[in-house]
């Protein structure tokens, strides 16, 4: 496992799954990877993130549920730049599903709860040099990243091309949750230098991917 020792800007990403999947983490020093780790508990999770000295830490899943269970800004704000997302309900509705179809954003709502006591939540502004966490969202950063709409149906592939074009080894990444937590964390490393975009109500739950590559010619 990395430690604090090891030099050089530390972030991590985190892929959010159910209760059977759990949390996937990456961690990037630098822009290389570091250190990968998986666990159904958040807390686990959460102290990891804290042992390997992540200054930020990006979160693939909602940090706040709608409040009249239509679309939150951020959500919002994302359709309008072309890239469809997922819509939160409110913490009521994701509850009482029958299938637990949601259970996902409420393991995303333990993860959050126990990251915020280490990371301050980011809701707009200028990032803290005291290290934050944040809500991203894979398929909007392979988007930002490719400077183009990606299809999600090759995102086996596009993803895991996306992140060897920013330098990162992904032999050791065993699957798309894998895959998926390495582009959050590249999300938190854009984050860190101020190379993002923040999605939402500035003071609100806000969705932070990479700023958009230039496009061919520009």
């Amino acid at each position: 496992m990395a430690t604090r020792a090891r030099q050089g800007l530390i972030v991590a990403g985190v892929d959010v799954g159910g209760t059977r999947k759990g949390f996937h983490a990456v961690a990037l020093a630098d822009g290389a990877l570091v250190d990968v780790f998986a666990s159904p508990d958040p807390a686990a999770v959460a102290i990891w993130c804290d042992a390997v000295g992540a200054r930020h830490v990006g979160v693939d899943a909602p940090c706040a549920w709608s409040r009249d269970g239509r679309m939150r800004p951020a959500e919002r704000a994302l359709q309008a730049a072309g890239i469809p997302c997922f819509a939160s309900p409110t913490r009521a509705a994701a509850i009482a599903h029958p299938k637990g179809w949601y259970d996902w954003m409420l393991n995303g709502e333990r993860l959050f709860g126990m990251l915020t006591r280490r990371y301050a939540l980011y809701a707009g502004g200028t990032p803290s040099p005291a290290g934050q966490c944040f809500e991203t969202f894979p398929q909007a950063i392979a988007c930002a990243l490719a400077g183009a709409r990606v299809p999600a149906r090759e995102k086996r592939t596009r993803r895991r091309a996306l992140l060897e074009d920013a330098g990162i080894d992904t032999r050791p990444l065993a699957n798309i949750d894998m895959v998926d937590a390495a582009l959050c964390a590249l999300a938190a490393r854009c984050f860190a230098h101020a190379r993002f975009s923040a999605y939402g109500d500035a003071g609100d739950a806000c969705i932070v991917v990479p700023a958009p590559a230039a496009q061919p010619g520009r």
